[in-house]
This record gives structure tokens, sequence and C-alpha cells, in this order.
């Protein structure tokens, strides 16, 4: 056996496969999961190395990595199950060249993960030319997802400028064409619903007295029809109409038979999130499909939306807005208005006030004012706890710190003098080859064994000088967070950044038993 079949011995492999849209038909053949699989295997079977597990990802984008699988490889790596990965190419992994590059040039080195690109010849564990062209693969691989991208984005548009629905959820109201996907049909039981909101508010009733009623009558809501996945299912099973929903049905322009798009994209190609376009931006074709509602029906209502937004009163600014829990449902506790009569404000649980009928969880009223001065004179104490018992502590911790530094800058000049040795060998092997004083053979099992040795120092320093920085960092916040504290002290009237800063959440029970959770240990 040679020496490089006894080092792949030690290898767990993951095999990473992944196919998406962004591959156009002129690569779909080659990069079919059935291609990419049988290249692999045979790979692994010519190098003797052992399979753990295949992970596949068909039908995700490179351009991210909240993948399926590919988050099963990365939890597998984590839990030390899997110590390489190999993928045809480096576009398999991942067409972001920055999060590419992370995962190859520090995620896998970090966690002793060695990559193979097959038909790109990319072997981290070997010191060769063609890793060091790995970066503008990824930047080519980056480009090439930007330009599909950019195709798709413009055939969408197209698409829509000729009046065709290009997908997502449908308006309520409409479904799709079986006929014809790229049109919208009328779904007669929720169009009836349409027209009977947009009556109700003809007829002077708000947004939120036309929710109720829909809820009490127990008429289907959207989420019901689409079998939305809510964080709680209580939305599911008891119907809640809201003022929200009935709005955005209201001020629907695509109940006029006119097709309106555009009305939201993502950030760019690589980010999910998605972020509303202003009107200016939106795609709007008249008459593409059957009308639910008139336009002159339509208008009229959009003249008495204003009416009905409720009062516009200024709201108050509390010290603890934001930080509020209910203990109990876990859900976000909101502050009323201070009331005329005895210029107080009272916190109510959201989830309460919601589901006040259904009795989901119960009211948690509690004075706002001593609320908030509870919570701060807490504060005060934990934050003097936090001072007095770290005075001694920090003093031991800086000697310990010096001495570390001390030894960890002596360990980091020792390996990199080590590393130096290393490459000054290879050197020498090297022109001891070109003067023919070792044999191919010779020359090849040496450097293999020299590089192995080089790879651990190299992944040594490199953990040290994380660890180092880390420790940095550390130190940073918690000076920070020193500052913060003494700056809260000393203030009379504490500010809003500086409670943001230190409270992570409040949470406030039914039986007035407060919870709060600060962003540092008060040991």
């Amino acid at each position: 056996m040679s020496y490089l079949e006894s080092i792949n011995k030690m290898y767990n492999v993951g095999l990473y496969i992944r196919l998406s849209r962004e591959d156009d038909d002129k690569t779909q053949m080659s990069e079919s999961i059935t291609n990419q699989k049988s290249l692999l295997l045979q790979y692994v079977k010519e190098n003797n190395l052992r399979v753990y597990d295949i992970y596949i990802d068909d039908g995700y984008s490179g351009t991210n990595f909240d993948r399926p699988d590919f988050n099963r490889l990365i939890s597998d790596i984590e839990s030390g199950k899997v110590n390489m990965v190999i993928t045809k190419d480096m576009s398999r992994l991942g067409r972001d060249y920055i999060g590419t590059g992370n995962l190859i040039e520090k995620y896998f080195p970090e966690h002793g993960v060695r990559y193979i690109a097959v038909t790109d010849s990319i072997d981290t564990f070997l010191d060769n030319s063609t890793n060091d062209i790995a970066p503008f693969k990824a930047i080519m691989n980056d480009m090439y997802a930007k330009d599909i991208s950019k195709k798709i984005k413009s055939s969408l548009r197209a698409k829509q400028k000729d009046g065709k629905w290009v997908g997502g959820r449908t308006p309520f109201g409409y479904d799709i064409d079986p006929e014809n996907k790229n049109h919208l049909i009328i779904n007669f039981e929720q169009a009836e619903v349409v027209k009977r909101i947009f009556k109700m508010c003809l007829e002077g009733l708000t947004f939120f007295k036309i929710a109720k009623q829909l809820t009490e009558e127990g008429i289907k809501t959207p989420a019901q029809y689409y079998s939305f996945e809510w964080r709680s299912n209580k939305t599911i099973k008891y119907g809640q109409w809201h003022a929200k929903s009935i709005r955005d049905i209201l001020t629907n322009r695509n109940y006029t038979g006119d097709l309106v798009q555009n009305k939201r994209s993502k950030v760019n190609y690589k980010v999910k999130k998605v972020v509303k376009n202003d009107p200016s931006k939106y795609i709007i074709v008249e008459n593409t499909h059957e009308a639910i509602i008139d336009k002159e029906t339509f208008y009229e209502v959009q003249k008495k939306i204003p009416k009905n937004v409720g009062r516009n009163e200024k709201k108050e600014n509390h010290l603890l807005d934001g930080l509020l829990y209910c203990g109990d449902c876990g859900h976000r506790i909101s502050v009323g208005a201070r009331r005329k009569v005895d210029n107080r404000c009272y916190t109510i649980c959201n989830y309460y006030r919601t589901y006040m009928k259904e009795r989901l969880c119960t009211l948690h009223c509690n004075n706002y004012d001593i609320l908030e001065q509870t919570v701060i004179d807490s504060l005060k104490t934990s934050c003097l706890n936090y001072i007095n018992k770290n005075t001694i502590k920090n003093t031991v911790k800086n000697k310990l710190n010096d001495l570390n530094e001390v030894n960890g800058k002596r360990e980091i000049s020792l390996l990199e003098q080590e590393i130096k040795q290393i490459n000054d060998n290879l050197d020498t092997i090297y022109i001891d080859k070109l003067n023919k004083v070792i044999n191919e053979d010779q020359f090849n099992r040496v450097k293999i064994k020299l590089l192995w040795e080089l790879n651990i120092k190299k992944e040594k320093l490199n953990n040290l000088i994380v660890d180092d920085t880390i420790n940095i960092d550390n130190n940073k916040k918690e000076k920070l967070l020193n500052k913060y504290i003494n700056d809260f002290l000393e203030m009379k009237e504490p500010s809003r950044e500086l409670i943001v800063n230190l409270i992570d959440k409040i949470e406030i029970f039914e039986d007035k038993r407060i919870n709060i959770i600060l962003s540092f240990k008060n040991e």
C-alpha cells in the first residue's frame, strides 16, 4: 500500500451533489444528479476512499448556502463524522465567491476537512498551482450566477409587461387557470367574500369591525384557504380575520381586472430578503382577467380608506418598548396609551388582546411606570454586583492573559519556524530531483509526507491565530460592556440605548413576577 493510499484510509468522505435551475439547458445533462453521482463514485473507487454519506440538493440555487442537505453535511462535519468533501466542481459547492472562498480557505481548514473538486483538479491536501486559481474559479462561478439571475429577471419582467401572471400566491378570490398558468380565473367562493368586504366598507364599517364580523360568522380566512403554517396553529383553528388583511384586500387593484405585479423584489441575486418596491416600479397592465370589483366601486372605496385608518395619536415612547414579553405564552407585551382619568398606562399581552374571546392567554396588566422603576432598580443592583465581583476577577484574569499572550506568541513563533523549515526541505528535495540525487518515486513519497506535516502545522498555526483574534474580540466586548454598565450607573436618567444594550428581554407573568434576562452574566 502506498503512502497516499494509507492517507486516504483516514478519511470519511461526504459526496456533495447540487443541481438548480440556474444551470442552463446546455449544461443540464452534464450536471444532472445521476451524472454527478456516477462521476464521484468512480473517483472514490479509483482512489480507494471510504464514503460516509451522499448529500443531494436538487433544485437549490448556488448563490446561498441555506440548503437542506448542505446543512446536513455541515452538521456531520461539526460532529466529526465527515473530514473530506468531494464535489464534481467548485460551482456545485456554491456560486457565491465570498461564501465558497470562506468554506475552502477558512471553514474546511479550521475543521480539518480536505476538499476536492474533481473536474477542476482542486485538492486542498496537495500544494499545487491549480489550488492557487481556486479563488478565480469562484469569482467566475459567481459572475455566471449573476448573469443567469439577470436573464431570469429580464424574462419575468417581459412576461409581466405582456400582462402574464408569473407566479407566486394568487390574490384571494382568484386561482391559476388550469389551461394557462399565466392567467387568473375567479374562485367564486372566495370572490363572494371579497365583494362582501367591499360592500361593508362602503356601508361605513372600519377594517376592525369588518374583520370582527367575518370572524364571528366563521368565514374562512385567506390563511385557511392557503393552509399557511404559522408559528401558532391557533390562527388556522379559529379563523381569525385581521384589520390588515381587510386593508390589503380593499387596496388590491387586481380585483378590477388590471394586473399589478412587481410590488416586491429581492435585494439582490444572493439574498433571499424581499423588500417592497416603490409604486413607480409597479408593472400594471389593464384588463388582463375577469374583474371581481368594478373600477367605479374600487376607487369609491379608496376615497373612504383614509377615514378607516384609525386614531392618529402621538404615541408615547417608553424606555422598555420592544423588551417586554409574556412569560406565559411567549408573545410580546405592549404598553397602552396613557389614561386621562389617572394619567397611567398599563401593559397588555398582545396574544390575549388578539384572541380575547378564545382566552388563549391572560391580560398581564401592570402599571407601566411602577414596572419601569422596578426594572431600573433591579438593573442597578445587577450592574453594581457585576462591577464588584469582576474587580478582583479581572485583576487575576489580566495576569493570566499576559502569561497566555507570552506563551501564545512563543508557540506561534515556533510553528512559523517549523513551517519555514518544511518549505526549505521541499525546495531541497526538488533540487535533489533535478540533480538526479533522488528519483521521481522517492521525490513524490517524501513530498507527500512533507506536505502532510506542512498542512498540520499550518492548521495548528491558523487555529492559534483565530483563538488569539477571538480573545481580542472578547476583550473588546467586555470593555464595551463595562463602559455601558458604568455609564448606566452614573446617569440619573438612564437612556434607551443603554437599557437595550444591557437587557435582552423582560418576561412578565400573570402573577406579577418579573424575569429580567441580562445581556451579561451576573454571577
